[in-house]
């Protein structure tokens, strides 16, 4: 399935990045991401954002275990968690869940709120549907619970989905 378009062409592609509690999985994917794009030459064509869908972790730091595996891997690490808005949404044009949960979360915000900020459906995936070979529901698990392995196993697969979205993002964002 190909990117969708971006919605505003004389501006930057922007993308959002959501998980449960936005301390994790999405900050890691969000700051991997933007890694990427930045060696692609793309960082004045796209922006990243990641939120959470919870507001449990609202204005905290990202947990120390996610900002100790991405520091030791050469990441940038500065967050505060925000919670997804559905206000949102009239600025996006990706939108990209970890899981199935928050995807089914996001669904029904973008049934209710979508219209009003001109967000289709169509524009929300999956982050790790992105990685080669994992397939179109394949989730990110949440490392919170875990050890600290869970969060590297966390950054690889983001690593690899991250690849492959800018990979797609060179395709469409180069031909500009």
């Amino acid at each position: 399935m190909s990117l969708p378009e971006p919605r505003d062409p004389a501006g930057p592609y922007r993308v959002g990045v959501v998980c449960l509690g936005n301390i994790c999985r999405s900050p890691m994917a969000a700051k991997v991401l933007t890694a990427d794009l930045e060696r692609a030459g793309l960082e004045d064509l796209v922006e990243v954002d990641s939120s959470g869908t919870g507001d449990w972790h609202v204005g905290g730091a990202m947990d120390p275990r996610a900002a100790s595996t991405l520091r030791v891997h050469g990441y940038l690490v500065d967050h505060t968690a925000r919670q997804f808005d559905p206000s949102d949404l009239a600025g996006l044009d990706l939108l990209l869940a970890m899981d199935l949960d928050n995807l089914d979360d996001l669904r029904r915000v973008i049934d209710r709120h979508g219209p009003e900020h001109g967000f289709a459906p169509s524009r929300l995936r999956l982050f790790r549907s992105f990685a080669p070979g994992a397939g179109p529901n394949a989730e990110v698990p949440d490392p919170y619970y875990g050890g600290d392995d869970g969060f590297t196993a966390v950054l690889n697969m983001v690593e690899a989905a991250a690849k492959g979205l800018t990979g797609e993002l060179t395709a469409l964002l180069k031909q500009r």
